[in-house]
């Protein structure tokens, strides 16, 4: 099965995003539109140190709520997946990964963009200096697996990024 783009038609341009309502042609050829919205993607470090897996609670100005979250971030423009997980966990709790692997890739909404995160794993680091980006406001905690885990199943842990991360460490 494949559709065919015949126009890119872009409706907004953003710092983190853009809008596109495309002209598509399906297998048949039907025409068709289709909303997507680009995005870089991102990149994040699951990291359990001495069985608990450290995350960042923050408050979420889209679901109006704090969210307990793996450390993550968007991309840069051409960036490494990998080195942007090793940024963001250093940035964002002052821990720095050593060999991290990768656990997955996935796209969080395959119906409307073309984000793709990548996740890896580090179980062993070093520890820094917190540095947090400007108007960024979090707290760093440290649940044991199985309670993040718990509370994943208990709907207390609501982030895709997380619960993927926690089935795959569920796993080991």
């Amino acid at each position: 099965m494949k559709e065919s783009t015949v126009k890119k038609n872009y409706v907004f341009r953003g710092k983190i995003l853009n809008v596109r309502c495309d002209d598509v042609a399906l297998e048949d050829g039907t025409p068709c539109k289709r909303e997507i919205v680009e995005h870089t993607g991102g990149a994040a470090m699951a990291c359990v140190v001495d069985g608990s897996v450290v995350l960042v609670r923050q408050y979420r100005y889209a679901y109006g709520e704090e969210t307990l979250e793996i450390p993550a971030g968007k991309l840069d423009a051409r960036e490494d997946p990998l080195c942007a997980a090793i940024r963001e966990l250093r940035e964002e709790t002052g821990l720095i990964a050593k060999n991290p692997r990768h656990l997955c890739t996935f796209y969080p909404s395959p119906g409307y963009t073309e984000e793709k995160i990548h996740v890896y794993l580090t179980t062993e680091v070093e520890r820094g200096e917190q540095q947090l980006d400007e108007g960024e406001f979090l707290n760093v905690e440290y649940l044991p697996l199985a309670d993040a885990v718990q509370r994943a199943k208990r709907g207390e842990i609501k982030d895709a990024k997380t619960l993927i991360a926690l089935l795959h460490l569920q796993e080991k």
